[in-house]
């Protein structure tokens, strides 16, 4: 099923925002890269601001959704959390301008957005942190989010270090994100 058009807004205003940021990137060329008029986005979004909070709402809401299903899925707790780092690699690897767009923009985001992005995050922060502690019973809660905090520090970093084919890096990114979690082979 092809996309709506507020899909397709969506997704050449992220890559326009992650070359370019947020605040370099105007109304009139957005609209004109969208094959429309500047004015013309407003039927779409009500600003520019709101284009950029349904674009890190909409990207929280999918990780924790998906994030859900993995560990309800997975037939135990090291596999869940294989199946997390597994998702937010695919994600990563798939979705690098929102990861930038994340990191650099993440001030141009209107207050109410960037409370409700924290709040998702919290939730996916903590979905990884309980999966973490069904491997590892004796593991401390916030040792459990450091070390969550750790591995998205190192996946999300692969707009910057995905020097290698995207097979290559799923790999490496797979096992040293394990790693960093405490998972190992006899988990």
């Amino acid at each position: 099923m092809a996309g709506t058009r507020r899909d397709e807004i969506l997704g050449i205003a992220a890559e326009l925002f992650a070359a370019r940021g947020f605040h370099g990137v105007s109304v009139a060329e957005l609209g004109a890269a969208c094959g429309m008029s500047g004015p013309a986005l407003y039927k779409h979004f009500a600003g520019k601001d709101a284009l950029l909070a349904e674009m890190l709402v909409s990207t929280s809401e999918e990780l924790l959704a998906v994030g859900r299903v993995r560990v309800r899925e997975a037939a135990g707790a090291a596999e869940a959390v294989s199946a997390l780092v597994d998702w937010h690699i695919s994600f990563a690897l798939e979705h690098r301008s929102m990861i930038v767009i994340q990191d650099r923009d993440w001030s141009a985001l209107p207050d109410e957005a960037r409370e409700q992005v924290r709040t998702l995050q919290r939730k996916y922060v903590d979905l990884w942190s309980r999966a973490l502690r069904a491997v590892h019973q004796d593991l401390k809660p916030l040792e459990a989010k450091a070390r969550v905090h750790a591995a998205f520090g190192l996946l999300n970093s692969t707009p910057h270090s995905a020097l290698i084919p995207d097979g290559r890096m799923r790999s490496m990114l797979h096992e040293m994100a394990l790693a960093a979690l405490w998972i190992t082979a006899d988990a």
